[in-house]
Order: C-alpha cells, then sequence, then structure tokens
C-alpha cells in the first residue's frame, strides 16, 4: 500500500477523532478459468433444414480451441506445488486429477493416487473423500466400471465419519450411475433410492430431481415403465420449479425414450424433440446426442428418412468429439440403417463397417454387434448382394447366441454368489449366538470399564470438534466458491443484456429514426402544428436511442472492455451532472491492464458507491482516488454528504453494501467505511493482485 494512501487515510480519519489500522492481507491466488463452451443459434446458420448438424458440428469444432485451457490451469497449478505442504497440497494433487481428466487420464489417475496418499498421511478425511469422487469418474470414463465402483465405494465411510449427507448422497448417486452404465439396474435403482431418501432428507431440489431421474431410468431398464414415468414427472416438475433447463433436457429425454420403449411414437417424438431444444439452449452435448440419435431411429421407424439422416450425422459429430467409443458405434449404426433406406449403398457401406470396426475395441460394444450385422444384412440384401446378406445374417445370429449364453453363465454367477452369501449369513448368525452367550459372562466386566468409556467419550469429543472445524473450514471454501459463481454469473447476464439492447433494441430505435426521418420528405403537413408534433416524434425516438446506449454501457462499458479501470470510471463520472455532483478522479499506475475479473469487480464497487452517494449522502463533492503499487490496488470515495453513523448494524444491512463487502471479500482484499453523521463518507478499499 502506498505512503500517499496511508497518508490520505490517516488524515481523513484524523478529522473525525478517529484511528483506523488498515492490515494489508498478501496471498496467491490461483482461481483456474471457468472452461466454456461456445454455443451457436439458429440464427447463425441460414439454412434451417441443415441448421442442427452444422452449427452443432462447428461449435465443436471451435470448442477445439478450449482444450489448450485445462494445460493453462495444469502449468499454473504445478509450478506452485513444490512450495505447498499438508491440506493445501492435497487440494492442488484433486484440482490435477480433475484438469487431467480431458488431457491424460492415466496423470489424473497417479494425481488422485497422490492425493489419497496425502490425505490419508496428514489426517485430511475431505480430501481423501474427494479424490475417491474424482478417481471414480475418471475409471468410468476408461469404462474400468468395477475399479469406479470400488472408488466410490471407499468414499461412503469418510462421509458418513464426516457426516457429510449432501457428499454421501452424490456418491451414492454416482455409483447408481455406474451400475446403469454396466447393465446392473437392480444395483442402480438400490444405489438411487438411497440418494434419493438423503436428498429428500436435506430438501435439496437440485438432488432430489436428479435421484428422480436416475431411479426413473433404473425403473425403466426392469420394466416398471409406469412407476419410471412417476419418478421423471416428479423430475420435470421440481426441475420446472428450480428453472434447471440442463435437467429438463434430461428427464424430457428419459420420458421420450419411455414412450419410445412403449410405442407410443408421437409422444416420444415430441419429448424428444423438447429434450433436443432444452439441450442446445444449455449446450448440453451429450443430451443434445442422445436425443438426435433416438430423434433418427424414430425416424428411422416413421419416415421421412432424410430427417433422420440430418439428427444421425449430429449424433455421430457431437459423439465423436466427446470420444464415447459405446455411443459413437450406435450412432453409426442408425445412420448406416438410415442410408440404407434412402438407397445410398456405398456410404451406408462406409458406416457400418466403420461401427464394427470400432466395435472391436471396446467390450462394452459386444451387445452392438449383432445390431451391426442385422443392418449389413438389409443393406446387402437391399444391393441384392445376396451371398455377403446371408453371410451376415449367420454372424448376427453368431454374435446373438455367444451373447445370450454370456448372459446366462452370468446370471448363474450371480446365483452362486447369492447362495454362497445364504451360507455366510447363516455361518455368521451362528457365530453371533456363541458370542451373545459370551456376553452375559462379561457383563460384569464391563462395569468396570465404565470410568474408561467416560475417558473414551471425551477423546471423541474433542475429535468431533476437530472435524466440525475441519467441516466448517470446508463450508467456508465452498461458499467462496458459490460466490464467485454467482458473480461471475451476475457479469455475464449483465454483458448480455448490455449486448441485447445495443445489438437488438438499440438498432431497432436506430432504424425507426432513420425511417421517420426518410418519411418527413413524403408527407405534406397542412400546418406547424403537425410538423412540431412530428419533429416531437423523431426527438422522442432519438431520446430512446441514447437511453438504450446510455443504459447498456453502464451495464458493461467500452471503456472497461478497451482501456481500463481508469478510462472505464472515468468515462462513469463523466456523465454525472457536475451541478448535482463534482467529482474529482485521481488514479496511479493503473497504465497497464489487471486481471479481467478483479477490473470489473473494482468497477462495479465504484459504481455503487458513487450511486449511493447520489441517492443518500445529499453530497456535492465526491473525490475518487485509485492507486496501483507491488501491494495490490488502493480505492478511496470520499464525499462531503450528511454521513452516517457506523456503529448501528442497520446501516450496513442495506443491499449496497452487502455487495461492495462480498464482491471485495471475493477479491480476497478488504474494506473500511469511516464516516460520523453530518462529516461525509470516507470508503477505503485494498486489493492484493498476484505478480
Amino acid at each position: 500500500m502506498p505512503g500517499f494512501f496511508i497518508a490520505h487515510f490517516r488524515q481523513k480519519c484524523e478529522l473525525r477523532n478517529r484511528r483506523n489500522t488498515i492490515s494489508k492481507i498478501k496471498a496467491t491466488v490461483t482461481q483456474p478459468n471457468q472452461i466454456f463452451w461456445l454455443f451457436f443459434s439458429d440464427k447463425s446458420c441460414p439454412n434451417m433444414k441443415l441448421t442442427l448438424p452444422i452449427c452443432l458440428t462447428a461449435a465443436l469444432i471451435f470448442s477445439g480451441t478450449l482444450l489448450a485451457q485445462p494445460q493453462k490451469i495444469i502449468d499454473s497449478i504445478e509450478k506452485i506445488l513444490p512450495a505447498q505442504k499438508d491440506s493445501v497440497l492435497a487440494k492442488s494433487y484433486n484440482e490435477l486429477t480433475w484438469q487431467y481428466r480431458s488431457i491424460d487420464k492415466a496423470k489424473g489417475i497417479s494425481y488422485g493416487e497422490k492425493a489419497i496418499a496425502l490425505s490419508q498421511k496428514i489426517n485430511f478425511p475431505t480430501g481423501e473423500a474427494q479424490a475417491y469422487n474424482d478417481l471414480g469418474i475418471l475409471y468410468m470414463d476408461q469404462q474400468e466400471m468395477d475399479k469406479a465402483v470400488e472408488s466410490y465405494t471407499k468414499a461412503i465411510p469418510i462421509r458418513e465419519k464426516l457426516n457429510d449427507k449432501k457428499g454421501l448422497a452424490a456418491v451414492y448417486l454416482k455409483i447408481g450411475i455406474v451400475y446403469q452404465k454396466s447393465g446392473k439396474f437392480d444395483k442402480a435403482l438400490e444405489n438411487g433410492l438411497k440418494s434419493l431418501e438423503l436428498y429428500e432428507g436435506l430438501k435439496d431440489d437440485f438432488g432430489i430431481a436428479t435421484a428422480l431421474n436416475n431411479v426413473g431410468i433404473a425403473n425403466q431398464n426392469i420394466g416398471n415403465v409406469d412407476a419410471a414415468l412417476k419418478y421423471h414427472e416428479r423430475a420435470v416438475a421440481l426441475r420446472e420449479k428450480i428453472n434447471d433447463r440442463s435437467g429438463l433436457a434430461a428427464s424430457y429425454l428419459a420420458i421420450g425414450n419411455i414412450y419410445f420403449l412403449i410405442e407410443d411414437v408421437p409422444k416420444a417424438k415430441y419429448y424428444m424433440e423438447k429434450s433436443d431444444t432444452m439441450a442446445g439452449l444449455v449446450n448440453n452435448y451429450e443430451v443434445m446426442a442422445t436425443a438426435a440419435h433416438n430423434l433418427a431411429a424414430i425416424y428411422d421407424k416413421t419416415g421421412p428418412f432424410e430427417k433422420g439422416l440430418d439428427y444421425a450425422e449430429t449424433a455421430f459429430s457431437i459423439r465423436e468429439q466427446l470420444g464415447d467409443v459405446k455411443t459413437v458405434v450406435s450412432s453409426l449404426n442408425v445412420w448406416g440403417g438410415l442410408l440404407t433406406k434412402t438407397k445410398q449403398f456405398k456410404p451406408a457401406e462406409e458406416k457400418l463397417l466403420q461401427a464394427l470396426k470400432l466395435s472391436d475395441t471396446l467390450i462394452s460394444c459386444l451387445p452392438e454387434k449383432p445390431r451391426i450385422y442385422l443392418s449389413l444384412t438389409n443393406l446387402y440384401e437391399a444391393m441384392g448382394d445376396y451371398k455377403k446378406a446371408n453371410e451376415m445374417a449367420r454372424m448376427q445370429m453368431t454374435y446373438h447366441d455367444s451373447i445370450y449364453t454370456a448372459d446366462m453363465n452370468m446370471r448363474f454367477s450371480e446365483m452362486e454368489t447369492k447362495y454362497q452369501s445364504a451360507v455366510k449369513e447363516q455361518e455368521i448368525k451362528e457365530k453371533n449366538f456363541q458370542i451373545t452367550k459370551r456376553n452375559y459372562w462379561i457383563a460384569a466386566i464391563s462395569i468396570l470399564l465404565l470410568l474408561g468409556s467416560l475417558l473414551a467419550y471425551s477423546y471423541y469429543r474433542r475429535f468431533k470438534l476437530k472435524k466440525e472445524k475441519q467441516l466448517q473450514a470446508e463450508i467456508m471454501n465452498q461458499q467462496d466458491i458459490a460466490t464467485r459463481g454467482i458473480l461471475q454469473a451476475e457479469e455475464n447476464e449483465r454483458e448480455r443484456i448490455a449486448r441485447e439492447l445495443h445489438d437488438g433494441v438499440g438498432q431497432m430505435m436506430s432504424a425507426a429514426k432513420m425511417n421517420l426521418s426518410a418519411m418527413e420528405h413524403d408527407l405534406a403537413f397542412t400546418n406547424d402544428s403537425q410538423k412540431n408534433a412530428f419533429d416531437r416524434i423523431v426527438n422522442l425516438v432519438d431520446e430512446g436511442c441514447k437511453e438504450v446506449r446510455t443504459v447498456s454501457h453502464q451495464m458493461m462499458p467500452n471503456a472497461l472492455l478497451k482501456k481500463g479501470l481508469a478510462s472505464a470510471i472515468r468515462e462513469f463520472i463523466d456523465k454525472i451532472d457536475n451541478r448535482v455532483l463534482k467529482v474529482d478522479l485521481y488514479s496511479e499506475g493503473l497504465n497497464e491492464r489487471i486481471d479481467t475479473n478483479t477490473e470489473t469487480v473494482l468497477y462495479r464497487v465504484v459504481q455503487e458507491c458513487v450511486n449511493n452517494v447520489i441517492k443518500h449522502s445529499g453530497a456535492n463533492h465526491l473525490d475518487i482516488s485509485l492507486i496501483k503499487d507491488t501491494d495490490g490496488i488502493s480505492v478511496t470515495i470520499e464525499d462531503n454528504g450528511k454521513g452516517f453513523d457506523t456503529m448501528q448494524k442497520a446501516n450496513f444491512d442495506g443491499i449496497g453494501l452487502k455487495n461492495i463487502r462480498t464482491r471485495i471479500e471475493y477479491l480476497k482484499g478488504t474494506v473500511d467505511f469511516d464516516s460520523t453523521p453530518g462529516n461525509g463518507t470516507l470508503v477505503a478499499i485494498h486489493v492484493p493482485v498476484a505478480g
């Protein structure tokens, strides 16, 4: 903090007979940038017939430029690893586990194992549970379902000890998803219901809706169609209530699947299209791909086949970019079938043979092989090559029989396991009976151990308090993450509204003014009154244009985007009428741009302070100082208004002051208010800036 700022601040405090000491907080903050997806709306594609496949393929191609983003985050974290230790290092290992997911899964798994080992060594259960969670996702990505379940299961006792019911609910939810993907639908249903019960106890609408969706899918897969529909309808109602559009896309998709299963094609098509539209709005590419694939399957049955081809191509393009081999194989098969029906035999053969080749790379693709051979049979029969058609038909029957045999063996294995479990259970019951008899003899001894039990309870209480402190620290961390997300969402929405005002309403108003001006030469005014009325209309439209431009610039000022913080604030205060409030601005050390996020937050804070001065202080003069040095950025805003009593809590309960505190705390900075009634107000802000 520069000497000028300290002197300035102390001088103002002395005038109010107060002494404040502003402590500096120096911290290195590493915040990974949020990876975003590009979204192309229908307006960007004039050929409406090709809108969906072309736009989505383009979006996925352009999103490739974002693949460098995780690498930047990884590099920044790996640079500071040598300087870290204990829980901070464990958290970095966990973050690297997640970031390597899209780049190098083997390395991600290696970091996850490091996070577990370190967390166990330093007794950091939160980090250990998080590592098991992240590893479960990586194993699921690699189709290693047994390892995924094992990893998630290890997180359960840790979450139970921490009394982390929300984390426990999420673990059961993920285990259910793994069993769902593995075809073990009874276990998927069991874990989904456990998750649902926990989320309902927490009254977590988002978690309840997600669990309802998974329980509905599990019921559908075991044939309980009516129950599945009820669960999905409950999920839709909740997701509409909390405006969870991504979740709604998944629920609509699930309901569409059920109607397709029971051959209610119109309803299936209706819900698939709703899912496709909703997924497009939130860029949920996985749901979008599945909806497109299912619509292609519907059109394969009902026609028109050309429309089905568009959806099949879209589903393939997205799934290929997502790298999910199993779904890519399925999409190629549907695409090939539609090409056959439109008599595009050569491309159809290429797609189906590509699907067959890909299916050999993954054991989970085995059930798809008979379907591919059936599609090849239909293709060669349509081409008149009956020899190849018969060969493909034999292959289809061979794979169908082998899968049936494997399925039977699996069922026999499950029955044997259940039998062995029953035997073990009987043995346990007999041992328990023997233990119960022995317990009668040692009951007297247990009384003598009462004192020891009390001591153990005291130790347990201390241990529990320690864990509660750790949990509270994690809650604070999660609150910080939530605050960051809210502020980011707020700025995104401001930018969107500003762009819509400027590019939409502003352009229409300008066009309206131009058209009115052009009409003036074509109108024959009979008197001056009509001419004056017309001029007033033109002036009103002109004023509307200016007002729209002013509002859009206030919401997302061009100066902030182009020149930086000092220029944006100067542009903002230049619009204030000097007759109402004279504003003096002093800036130093802001010639170079700083972090965009920091610029935006400080601009909003200064904007809020100035608006408070105008609305509440009754001041006619305002001093603003912006100074950046090696310690960070110091900001003072001082007015000569009526001031207020800083000792009264009610003065700090307003949304404006709370917003200021929240934003500065988000930047790891400090804010102080110095004011007394009749002596104006001084707001002093200091924000550290990472070098």
